[in-house]
């Protein structure tokens, strides 16, 4: 199945060529996650029902629409590009017309991932090479401070993970690799085609 599917069964609009650049040099080129990837992700990943999913470079709301329709999930998308932002406003309006039980379930902020205040409900973060490991570091940092002041478990899960986020997530003392995640037929010819979980150790 593919993107134009998905975005029909959603009833958004992420299909097609959407790729943008920032303007900055700490955050990279936009591009959606594509589905069949996702497909492969949560198969193999299980999210928390109750838990809430914060997306750092949320584009046009892709991930976010996927996890609430098939599993009720709350989420956060974390935008700081304005058009993005508002394609994904748009692209919520038209979600809610079939899907009215959600609409407390699923927001869009639009501003720096590193200024954005992680909640005490904010339990899992995903990660599509957004940003350089500057902006990385700071919101990794931000994470800690919100579980500091309320302890729970957390995964951060990136997608084409960077060898920058690996360095620095393999030697930090909180977090190990929960699981390596591949992507068949795409990681054959690209080893970046995976997702990496890493996890916060609990104490």
């Amino acid at each position: 199945m593919n993107d134009y599917y998905y975005d029909a069964l959603l009833n958004i609009k992420t299909a097609g060529t959407q790729k943008g650049f920032s303007h900055s040099i700490h955050y990279h080129r936009y591009e959606p996650t594509p589905y069949e990837v996702l497909e492969v992700l949560f198969q193999n990943y299980q999210l928390k029902r109750n838990g809430l999913v914060v997306d750092f470079g949320c584009g046009k709301g892709r991930l976010n629409f996927y996890i609430n329709h098939f599993y009720q999930t709350a989420v956060v998308g974390i935008e700081m590009n304005p058009t993005f932002y508002s394609e994904a406003v748009e692209n919520k309006k038209s979600y809610m017309m079939k899907h009215k039980n959600s609409l407390d379930r699923i927001q869009f902020l639009c501003c720096l991932a590193e200024e954005y205040e992680v909640s005490s409900e904010d339990d899992c973060f995903y990660f599509f090479n957004p940003f350089t490991i500057q902006i990385f570091m700071k919101v990794v940092n931000n994470i800690l401070e919100s579980v500091e002041e309320f302890p729970r478990e957390i995964d951060l899960i990136l997608y084409y993970p960077s060898e920058d986020y690996i360095y620095f997530l393999e030697n930090h003392a909180l977090f190990e690799l929960k699981e390596e995640i591949i992507i068949p037929h795409l990681y054959e010819k690209n080893p970046n085609e995976r997702f990496l979980n890493y996890r916060l150790r609990l104490t």
